[in-house]
C-alpha cells in the first residue's frame, strides 16, 4: 500500500491512511505501534529469550522447515499480499518473496546446527601443549530488526530466521509502506509453533523503528536509506552495541568486448527492472565497450518492445507499478536531470500515461555521464542507463568512482577474465554473466563497501553474527600455576632463553604453529 498519509485519531498512536499503487485507491488504516508498545514488546522478548535459548538448535531447526512447508502451502496468500501492498509483478513476488525465503528456511534449518556447533581450535605454538581452546556461540539476546518496503515478507523473514536460530527472540519492524507483508513473517512463524513472544512484528512507521533501536535491545540489523542508517548507526554506537547495515547502491554492469550479448541484454533488462526496480543490487549503470555497443542497444532496444506492464496482465506483467509515491518522486526527478544534462531517452522515460497506478514506464537511456544524478545516487526504478567506454580498463574505473558499493556485473565469455574483474570491483560481492545473484544465494556472506553498508548478513558469517563467539581455554594438566607469584630475575631469564629457543635458533615455533 504504497502511499499512505497522516489523519487524525483520538489516542496517542499514530493513524495512517494506506492507498494501493495500482489503483490509488484507499485500502485501510495502519495504527502505528508506540513507545510503549515498543517497550512492551522488548521486555516479553526479553522474558521469553533464555527459555527460547535453551531450546536445543535442533528443535528451532523443526519450526523453520515447518515454515517452510507453511510457505509452500500458503503461496497465494503470501503473493496476493504482497501484490496489494507493492503492485509489483505476480513473478517478482513468487521468485522474490516466496523462492528466495523457501530456499532460505532450507538452507539454515539444515545448517544451524553445523554452524553453531561448539568447536575445538590448536592453540598455537608451546601454549597449546598445556591449553585447550573451544569456540561456543551465544546468542545476543534481544535482536531489533528493521526492514524497507521493496522485499516485505523476504527481508523478515530472511533476517528474523537467522537472529531466532541462534537463540535470539527478535522484535521486527517492517516498513510503513508495506506493513502486512512484513506481518505475515510473524503468522507463519507462529503457525509453525513458535513461542509466543519471540518473534513479533510490530506494524508502524519511522518512530516506532527509533523506538526499538533505541529500546534497549542487544543488536539491530537494518536495511534501508544511507540517511537512515546513519541514525541508527549512531544510536547503536552511543549504547554500545553492534549493527549490521544495508543501504542500498548504484551498481555497475560491464559489458566486454567478448560479452554474449544475447545473454546481456537480457541480464540488463532483468538487473534494472526486477522488482520495478526496487532491489538494492539492482543494475543502475551499464557500461559498455565501444566495438560491441551499438550491437548491444540495438538488442536492448529490440528486448524493450516486448516488456509489459500493467495488472491486467497477470502472471505475464513483466514491470509492475512504483510502490511508493515518494520513490516516484526520485525517479522522475533523476530522469528529468538526466534529459536536461543531455541524455538520449530512447524508451519510456515517463508515468505510463495508459495505466492509473504509480505506473513508471521501463526506459532505455544513452548518453548518459558521471555529472547526472542518476548515475550517482540509487534512483531504484525501471531504468537502463547505458554509457559507451572505450576500454574495459575505463568501464572499471567508471565502476567504481562511486560513493556505493554493494554489487556489481561483469559480462565475458571468458570467465577468468570475468574472475578479475569481479575482485578489482569495489564492491561487496559481484556477479559474472548473470545479474546481481549473492542476496538469494544463502550460502554468499551479504554485504557493502563505503556507503552500501557495514556488516554482513546470511551465510555462516551472518548466522554466527547474531552471536557472542565465546572463546573459552581450559588447562590441560593441573598441578602448580606457571609463572605464580612471587616474580624474579631468574624466572625473567627463564623465558627469555625459551624465546630465543622457539624463535630464532631452533624451528620448534614452527613445528608447534
Amino acid at each position: 500500500m504504497a502511499i499512505y498519509e497522516p489523519i487524525e485519531s483520538s489516542d496517542s498512536r499514530r493513524h495512517l491512511q494506506l492507498r494501493s499503487p495500482v489503483t490509488l485507491e484507499p485500502t485501510g488504516e495502519l495504527v502505528c505501534a508506540n513507545s510503549e508498545d515498543v517497550a512492551e514488546a522488548i521486555a516479553l522478548a526479553r522474558k521469553v529469550q533464555p527459555a527460547w535459548a535453551a531450546t536445543p538448535i535442533r528443535e528451532r531447526a523443526r519450526i523453520a522447515e515447518r515454515a517452510l512447508q507453511l510457505v509452500l502451502e500458503r503461496q497465494d496468500e503470501i503473493i496476493d499480499t504482497v501484490v496489494a501492498e507493492t503492485g509489483k509483478a505476480r513473478t517478482d513476488a513468487m521468485s522474490m518473496e516466496i523462492f528466495s525465503v523457501a530456499d532460505s528456511l532450507c538452507y539454515y534449518a539444515k545448517n544451524a546446527e553445523k554452524f553453531l556447533k561448539p568447536r575445538k581450535r590448536k592453540v598455537h605454538g608451546i601454549i597449546g601443549i598445556a591449553k585447550q581452546l573451544r569456540i561456543v556461540y551465544k546468542p545476543l539476546g534481544v535482536v531489533g530488526l528493521i526492514t524497507p518496503w521493496n522485499g516485505p515478507f523476504v527481508l523478515v523473514m530472511n533476517q528474523a530466521v537467522q537472529a531466532l536460530l541462534a537463540g535470539n527472540t527478535v522484535v521486527a519492524k517492517g516498513s510503513e509502506v508495506t506493513p502486512y507483508s512484513a506481518k505475515l513473517a510473524e503468522t507463519i512463524l507462529r503457525d509453525a509453533g513458535l513461542p509466543e513472544g519471540v518473534l513479533q512484528v510490530l506494524l508502524g512507521d519511522g518512530e516506532t523503528g527509533a523506538a526499538i533501536v533505541r529500546g534497549g535491545v542487544d543488536k539491530v540489523s537494518f536495511t534501508g536509506s544511507v540517511a537512515t542508517g546513519r541514525k541508527v548507526a549512531e544510536a547503536c554506537a552511543s549504547q554500545l552495541i553492534p549493527c549490521s547495515l544495508e543501504l542500498g547502491g548504484n551498481d555497475a554492469m560491464i559489458v566486454c568486448a567478448d560479452a554474449d550479448l544475447e545473454r546481456a541484454a537480457d541480464g540488463a533488462w532483468l538487473g534494472s527492472c526486477m522488482n520495478t526496480g526496487h532491489y538494492c543490487c539492482g543494475t543502475e549503470r551499464i557500461y559498455v565497450v565501444a566495438s560491441v555497443y551499438d550491437e548491444f542497444l540495438r538488442r536492448v532496444l529490440e528486448k524493450g518492445k516486448q516488456v509489459k506492464q500493467g495488472s491486467q496482465y497477470g502472471w505475464e506483467e513483466d514491470v509492475g507499478a512504483v510502490f511508493w509515491d515518494r520513490q516516484m518522486a526520485i525517479i522522475e526527478a533523476h530522469v528529468e536531470d538526466a534529459r536536461a544534462k543531455g541524455a538520449t531517452i530512447h524508451q519510456g522515460g515517463r508515468r505510463n500515461p495508459d495505466l492509473p497506478g504509480l505506473y513508471y514506464e521501463p526506459t532505455v537511456m544513452t548518453d548518459v555521464d558521471h555529472s547526472m544524478d542518476i548515475m550517482n545516487l540509487e534512483t531504484f526504478g525501471p531504468i537502463l542507463c547505458i554509457q559507451k567506454v572505450a576500454s574495459e580498463e575505463e568501464a572499471l574505473q567508471l565502476a567504481n568512482d562511486s560513493e556505493f558499493g554493494l554489487n556489481g556485473n561483469v559480462w565475458t565469455k571468458d570467465k577468468e577474465k570475468g574472475y578479475r574483474l569481479a575482485q578489482a570491483i569495489d564492491t561487496g560481492s559481484c556477479s559474472v554473466n548473470d545479474m546481481a545473484v549473492s542476496y538469494g544465494i544463502p550460502a554468499a556472506p551479504f554485504g557493502g563497501r563505503k556507503q552500501s553498508g557495514v556488516g554482513q548478513v546470511n551465510g555462516k558469517k551472518g548466522l554466527r553474527g547474531y552471536c557472542h563467539e565465546m572463546p573459552i581455554v581450559i588447562d590441560r594438566f593441573g598441578g602448580k600455576m606457571q609463572n605464580a607469584y612471587p616474580n624474579s630475575a631468574k624466572s625473567a631469564e627463564g623465558m627469555r632463553k625459551l624465546m630465543d629457543f622457539m624463535w630464532r635458533k631452533t624451528p620448534l615455533g614452527r613445528w608447534l604453529s
